[in-house]
């Protein structure tokens, strides 16, 4: 096995087919076959499966690809940093749609605009979250735990190698239109927002109850609106009456007075945390990172954890 190989098998599952891979390596597609059936005989494990669309890591496969990301992105880091060719700083955080993660990132950028760096905010599903933490991909990672997911999260996280820490506490809120018909009420229950669209970010078919981003994701809605961009939530709440539950944070895409924030009368506090790699240890940019997110949750009167 050949850090060559790591790299070949990385290509493979990012493109999808052998074909694309091997073009964008810049080498013949029968020499990339060769080496994907040479590293396959030599470990004695399928890691991907042929189909006419392209081919697919099987579940032996998508283990090694997560090691083999890990060992590819260590040698990165190791060029990066000892090569004396480059003095660029990297940092990447994923998480869920959170604006404050993204003022915090702002911020992280104006800190060192005088430094050469690749700086990555990567709004992900919550399954990709601990997944890109989990290979070294994001070296932070930003979601929420309640009681209705908390242990299905803190196991996986477990698994991973991964660690939760508070950040701060929020009560549930609905974001509504202003002129929405609940849009003045002190607080609102799930009845009464039964016959409105529900926003939700989608969490595609893999644990989607326990990785939603919304607190009462578990029950049944009459209607429901899947998104993945935060800046269609506000075309969405103002178009078609509906709602979304969320921290309470009123983001910047947002702001005016076209959307309001109503209390929602459910007793299941949201604590939104960080997610670390007990095995990595933070970076400059890491520290950096979490001393911004700190602040901004702060100026936001975020409640912190304690």
């Amino acid at each position: 096995m050949t850090f060559l190989q790591l790299k070949y098998m990385l290509a493979i599952a990012e493109y999808g087919s052998v074909s694309l891979a091997a073009r964008n390596l810049f080498i013949s597609q029968p020499s990339l076959t060769e080496a994907l059936s040479s590293l396959e005989r030599e470990i004695r494990q399928t890691l991907f499966v042929r189909g006419p669309r392209g081919v697919t890591p099987t579940d032996e496969g998508r283990k090694f690809l997560g090691f083999a990301r890990q060992v590819v992105e260590q040698m990165r880091l190791l060029e990066d940093r000892y090569s004396g060719e480059s003095g660029k700083r990297y940092f990447s955080v994923s998480t869920q749609h959170y604006t404050f993660v993204a003022s915090a990132f702002v911020e992280l950028a104006k800190k060192h605009s005088g430094d050469d760096y690749e700086l990555s905010l990567l709004e992900e599903r919550t399954g990709k979250i601990i997944e890109n933490v989990r290979n070294f991909k994001s070296e932070i990672g930003v979601l929420y735990m309640s009681r209705s997911n908390e242990t299905v999260l803190r196991k996986l996280l477990k698994e991973s190698r991964l660690v939760f820490s508070p950040l701060f506490m929020a009560r549930p809120h609905v974001f509504l239109y202003r002129k929405h018909p609940l849009a003045k009420r002190a607080s609102v229950g799930f009845a009464d927002l039964g016959e409105f669209p529900c926003v939700t970010f989608d969490q595609g078919e893999e644990n989607p109850f326990y990785f939603a981003e919304e607190v009462g994701s578990e029950r049944q809605m009459k209607k429901r609106v899947l998104v993945t961009d935060r800046a269609a939530v506000a075309n969405f709440l103002m178009a078609l009456d509906a709602y979304i539950v969320t921290t309470g944070v009123l983001p910047s895409f947002l702001h005016g007075r076209d959307i309001v924030a109503v209390p929602l009368d459910v007793d299941e506090p949201m604590t939104v945390g960080t997610v670390r790699h007990a095995d990595r240890r933070l970076s400059e940019l890491g520290h950096v990172f979490m001393t911004s997110l700190a602040e901004t949750a702060g100026k936001m009167g975020l409640a912190e954890v304690k």
